[in-house]
């Protein structure tokens, strides 16, 4: 079974679209999920989210997702200098002034996790823990750097045993560990990669 993550599309429709348009090309692809960060940055947050429902893509919600839904004053991200907090801001006003009543709801009934057992769970086959941040925190960063004993410390409170794979975003940057059985994997972003590749990306499991 092949199961395709997109993370951290960000209104980028064009983006979203060349992703969508890979995977069908794939006969093999058995599902797709989404974790979280639909809206921000790019200015096709509700056709961003309509297609996503009308693709029936289940996922989760991102930091950008949950305070965009509350109206929160602030994004929940982490800049790497003054200018691109001023950008990120100034972006994320715009999506707040621009965003339907209906986009909005839809965002705040996103789950913060969702496990997906396509062979049945742990008595037949392994779990698939999708977060957008971490087990603990929409927000927080779990870049590459962080050590093995980090990845055991978030595999505990994902409740992950050997042979699951824990998914995340957030970073923008995709990665794959493997810490005592369980895989870790960064998917990446389909709407404003961090990775120096300029193209969508995505996570295909197998």
């Amino acid at each position: 079974m092949r199961i395709a993550l997109v993370s951290d599309i960000h209104a980028n429709l064009p983006a979203l679209e060349a992703v969508l348009d890979d995977l069908a090309a794939r006969p093999d692809v058995d599902a797709v999920y989404h974790l979280g960060d639909l809206v921000g940055y790019a200015p096709w947050p509700d056709e961003t989210v309509a297609r996503i429902r009308a693709e029936g893509i289940p996922g989760i919600a991102g930091n950008y997702d949950s305070t965009t839904a509350t109206a929160y004053k602030h994004c929940g991200c982490r800049y790497e200098d003054p200018r691109q907090e001023e950008l990120s801001h100034e972006s994320y006003a715009w999506t707040l002034e621009h965003v339907s009543a209906e986009t909005r709801k839809w965002l705040g009934a996103l789950p913060f996790r969702l496990d997906v057992r396509p062979l049945g769970g742990h008595q037949a086959g392994p779990t698939l823990v999708l977060v957008h941040g971490a087990p603990t925190l929409n927000t927080l960063y779990w870049t590459e750097d962080r050590s093995d004993d980090f990845c055991r410390k978030m595999a505990e409170r994902a409740g992950a045993r050997a042979g699951d794979v824990v998914a995340f975003g957030h970073t923008h940057k995709p990665w794959h560990r493997e810490v005592d059985g369980i895989h870790f994997v960064n998917t990446g972003s389909v709407g404003r990669p961090k990775d120096g590749d300029w193209r969508a990306g995505y996570a295909l499991l197998t």
